[in-house]
């Protein structure tokens, strides 16, 4: 499809949105409003962002969660009997966890121009009906090679669903309203470990019916659950604010003007060299950087946790349900953190403490032997992984000026970040338990290189910020000229980044 063509049908779509509201712009030369100023504080305003949030965010979390349900359920179908059963043997469980973050990094930056060339509602329903028949069909694996090649195809058609829904969401809210969106979106994935844990343990007292093994029941059961909710998300999935039915003319006019004065004058339609500007922002491998570190600890823990549980004395059956209380614990922390993000506007400092307090948690784990010790630190570590992920999200997709940019370098980020997930299959070494002292070292420096980074980035935007302030008040550039800039994305004078 054509870069005109797109644009013809991205104007077509603003036709046929509402006149937006005359709300007067703010004098200031800064994409954010200061909270005395902003228009947009009425009883009005909350009313349609809460009939947003109804109709959005439960809808989203729960393709989410099905997809984090059916990537790690893997360590589930380990400890009933995977391994045994199609005879791996050495590292290649490993080898299997790992060949899942190839594909999956490879597809997202194709899968999120593919979202803005299609639409929401027919790309993502489409794309979960495949990995829901990938997952049915691994019941069917009986080999090495069978189970290697099964999750290779499981991360090619799952991998666009995270990138694509963080990529949606901004398409939405505005940027001081993304955190807690994206932290509740993402809460699925800690609500999918604890559900997975209840799951496996009812699901295993299947063993044995029908000639198959409670670790086939596992794979069986939740892709089936996949391919029926994606079958119905093709009638519920909602496309743009422009076009939403659930909202009347007047909240759809109103939601295009918020989202409008959020970033005014920059690009929305395709066109090949926003994707080179992606490509060539230094400050989308620094966001990388960081992202890998968050995503080699999450993995770790995702994978491992009744690995680890069941090391540390504890039978089959009482890890998995033992590894429920972190996912719980990490699930309320999550959507706290993200609402006080959103609330003092900020994402770097949030981050960092939240960092900080995964890397005591892992430093626990490290240290002791102790069943309760060690139990104490998983749980520490889960009050600090699982915040960072939503924060990091929402502080990447804030400072990225322009849909197509945006959604390139999420996807980028995304996807380069989750070969973290290939680190993290082959850190946690059966002969180190219950130690692990090589995985739980690197989920350590992992996290060390995630805080690094924040502070760089934090001192980085700051300086940027004070640059484009002086150039604005230098060359008298206000709003009225933001046209002039459209096409700068995020390096416009008149872009100013959240810290």
């Amino acid at each position: 499809m054509s870069a005109s063509m797109t644009e013809k049908r991205d104007d077509n779509q603003l036709e046929k949105a509402p006149v937006p509201i005359a709300i007067p712009d703010a004098s200031s030369g800064s994409f954010n409003d200061d909270d005395e100023h902003d228009p947009f504080d009425t009883e009005y305003d909350r009313k349609v962002l809460r009939k947003i949030d109804y109709h959005i965010i439960p809808f989203v979390a729960i393709l989410y969660l099905l997809s984090f349900l059916d990537r790690s359920n893997i360590g589930n179908a380990k400890i009933l009997g995977l391994v045994k059963d199609i005879g791996l043997k050495g590292l290649e469980y490993n080898v299997c966890a790992a060949v899942f973050f190839i594909t999956y990094s490879v597809s997202e930056v194709p899968s999120n121009i593919m979202l803005k060339l299609t639409r929401p509602s027919v790309w993502i329903p489409t794309i979960m009906l495949a990995w829901g028949i990938v997952m049915t069909l691994m019941c069917l694996v009986n080999s090495y090679t069978g189970l290697v090649i099964a999750r290779l195809f499981l991360g090619l058609t799952e991998g666009g669903l995270f990138p694509g829904v963080n990529f949606f969401l901004t398409l939405w809210y505005r940027r001081k309203e993304q955190a807690f969106r994206i932290a509740l979106f993402f809460s699925a994935a800690t609500i999918a470990g604890a559900f997975g844990g209840l799951l496996a343990a009812a699901i295993a007292k299947l063993d044995g019916r029908s000639g198959l093994q409670g670790w086939q029941w596992i794979f069986l059961i939740e892709g089936l659950i996949t391919i029926v909710v994606s079958v119905l998300s093709y009638f519920f999935m909602q496309d743009y604010p422009a076009t939403a039915k659930f909202l009347t003319e007047d909240e759809r006019a109103h939601v295009v003007e918020r989202l409008r004065r959020d970033h005014p004058g920059l690009a929305t339609h395709v066109d090949k060299r926003f994707v080179w500007q992606a490509f060539k922002d230094y400050r989308a491998y620094v966001f990388t950087l960081m992202y890998t570190g968050i995503l080699i600890s999450l993995y770790a823990f995702s994978l491992f946790l009744p690995t680890i549980i069941n090391g540390l004395g504890y039978t089959a059956g009482h890890a998995q349900l033992l590894s429920v209380p972190p996912y719980v614990a990490g699930c309320i922390c999550t959507v706290g953190a993200g609402w006080y993000s959103d609330k003092y506007h900020k994402r770097g400092p949030f981050l960092v403490f939240f960092a900080l307090l995964a890397i005591t948690g892992y430093a626990v784990l490290l240290g002791t032997t102790s069943p309760g010790a060690g139990y104490a630190g998983a749980m520490i570590a889960a009050l600090g992984v699982f915040p960072t992920i939503p924060l990091a999200i929402s502080w990447i997709g804030s400072n990225i000026g322009g849909d197509l940019k945006r959604g390139v370098v999420l996807a980028m980020v995304i996807g380069i970040g989750n070969l973290g997930g290939v680190c993290s299959s082959f850190i946690y070494m059966a002969r180190e338990s219950p130690r692990y002292y090589t995985g739980h070292g690197v989920c350590i420096g992992a996290l060390v290189m995630t805080t690094a980074t924040a502070c760089f980035l934090m001192w980085d935007f700051r300086r940027l910020n004070k640059k484009k302030e002086a150039i604005c008040a230098r060359e008298g550039i206000d709003r009225s000229r933001s046209a002039q800039f459209s096409e700068m994305g995020d390096d416009s004078p008149l872009f100013r980044y959240v810290m």
